[in-house]
């Protein structure tokens, strides 16, 4: 595989992001002066022009890293994916599941200066859990969520009530999408929580914000952020190593070295992040099993880490969810490249001379099309050729995202059933693979009404088994999270569920000269 040579000119890169600032308009954001240093500056991978504030409904990484500053969940998730404590101080359930007491914590306000109120709780879950149009992160909670007998007991508890129990409520209402919002919310004028404000928005482009001053945890020590969208990799390691941004998230990790001589630091966490390919099994030929599971065998996982994750990952088991307390990837038997049974396979499902597409973008993110490439390579060898499809972001996830028939995608760190809600199951906003498995579906759906977690577990595991046999994804890593800050700013540290900290720019200060 040709390998990228490491960017080394320094007065090169500095032209290139001096041209990358004029097209933003942003303009220098720090100086030698301590007390000059008032705007952050972080670039994002990908973005389009269906760029999003809407706190519930992200998509591409710029959205994600957008939402992370304006608003956020009733939970939240350490870096080290412990749920803690968000805006409400406490949710506590009943024996059975089916009614969640939510506590809020005292003398938050939103970016208009009102109070966080129960009243906004229930018009956030309101919006969350619209039968017609739910959340992602609460698509399955959406058909047992019973709003007409859930109440606000007082100004500060709203209490949900439930059609059967779901055990893991705690956990999805700790997602970064489900931010709170105010009962008057309006989109057009993006209000929550967060430790920054909305202030210039230009979907595809950037986004600047205003430090919110009267914010309830740690207040931001710059006074403003901007978050601009890079589609180019080159273009935005340029504009790191000349000061134009402070940071940026899926730095490539052949270049996590070279960063290092020229005024930045590589931000590596271990992750359990993955870059998927994904193949519909509703459609030929990915819905013969033999074929998914020829496609799994093709796959030399080793060689993809080495070369597309730069060492910077490691091997998985074709499951997702590695920090789940339910996880088996490494108790069931590593699948390994093996391309005499995945032609055998091939020629049981009458598909020896399979010829097939592969849709891929720059956008999924550091080692998409990199492992893309070498999967045509790998291909090869088993006699299935493979047309690599590399289109803009904005075509990738456009009107016909999630319809590829053999594509790639990103996912960030999640725990079992939350990743579940959001793409494996029939209703799942995010099914790329269109799987829809009635014995997978059935474990699931007890696992979630299951209280006792030992009896989940086991559920969870079952569940797991039926996806390592006949799933629809190739989860061939987990890569590591390698990002990259200016030797400017500190504070930043590794994290499990997001990229650059998970986002927690309000934690990043400026270093004293």
């Amino acid at each position: 595989m040709h390998r990228p040579r490491v960017l080394t000119r320094r007065r090169a890169l500095q032209g290139a992001a001096l041209g990358i600032a004029a097209a933003t308009g942003l303009s220098g954001c720090t100086t030698a002066q301590a007390n000059s240093t008032v705007m952050l500056a972080h670039g994002a991978t990908g973005g389009s022009l269906k760029d999003s504030l809407d706190p519930h409904f992200p998509v591409t990484i710029p959205d994600i890293a957008r939402v992370r500053q304006l608003y956020e969940p009733l939970l939240r998730y350490d870096t080290q994916m412990k749920v803690q404590p968000g805006l409400a101080e406490s949710i506590e359930h009943n024996a059975d599941g089916t009614i969640w007491t939510i506590r809020l914590r005292q003398d938050v306000t939103f970016h208009n200066g009102k109070s966080v109120r129960a009243t906004d709780v229930e018009a956030s879950l309101e919006r969350m859990l619209d039968p017609k149009n739910p959340a992602p992160f609460l698509s399955t909670v959406a058909p047992i969520a019973n709003l007409k007998s859930s109440r606000v007991l007082d100004e500060r508890t709203y209490q949900l009530h439930l059609t059967q129990p779901y055990a893991i409520l705690d956990a999805m209402l700790a997602s970064y999408p489900l931010g709170i919002i105010p009962a008057d919310f309006d989109p057009r004028n993006p209000v929550g929580t967060g430790p920054f404000r909305a202030d210039v928005f230009v979907p595809g482009q950037r986004s600047v914000f205003t430090r919110y001053d009267d914010y309830w945890d740690t207040r931001a020590t710059f006074d403003a952020l901007t978050i601009i969208d890079f589609t180019d990799d080159a273009a935005k390691v340029n504009a790191l190593l000349a000061g134009q941004v402070q940071s940026i998230d899926n730095l490539p990790g052949y270049l996590s070295e070279a960063v290092a001589s020229q005024g930045a630091t590589a931000l590596v966490s271990q992750t359990g992040a993955w870059i998927p390919f994904t193949m519909r099994v509703d459609v030929q030929p990915f819905s013969d099993v033999r074929v998914r599971q020829a496609m799994r065998l093709i796959a030399d996982r080793h060689q993809m880490v080495e070369q597309a994750l730069n060492g910077f990952g490691r091997v998985a088991n074709d499951l997702h969810s590695p920090f789940d307390p339910s996880y088996i990837g490494e108790q069931l038997p590593q699948r390994e490249q093996d391309i005499d049974q995945a032609k055998a396979l091939l020629r049981q499902a009458g598909q020896s001379d399979l010829r097939i597409e592969l849709t891929t973008s720059t956008a999924v993110g550091a080692g998409g099309v990199e492992s893309a490439s070498l999967f045509v390579q790998q291909a090869a060898k088993a006699g299935v050729k493979v047309r690599l499809r590399v289109l803009d972001g904005s075509i990738f996830y456009g009107d016909q995202y999630l319809s590829w028939p053999f594509a790639q995608d990103f996912w960030e760190t999640r725990l079992y059933l939350p990743q579940v809600a959001a793409c494996g199951l029939k209703g799942s906003p995010y099914n790329e693979t269109h799987w829809n498995d009635p014995q997978f579906i059935e474990l699931v759906t007890t696992a979630n009404r299951t209280m006792d977690a030992r009896r989940r577990t086991m559920l969870l595991q079952d569940a797991q088994r039926i996806e390592h046999e006949r799933g629809g994804y190739i989860v061939w890593a987990f890569k590591n999270q390698v990002d990259a800050y200016s030797n400017s700013v500190t504070g930043l540290q590794p994290a499990r569920q997001l990229p650059v900290s998970d986002y927690r720019f309000n934690l990043v200060k400026p270093v004293q000269s």
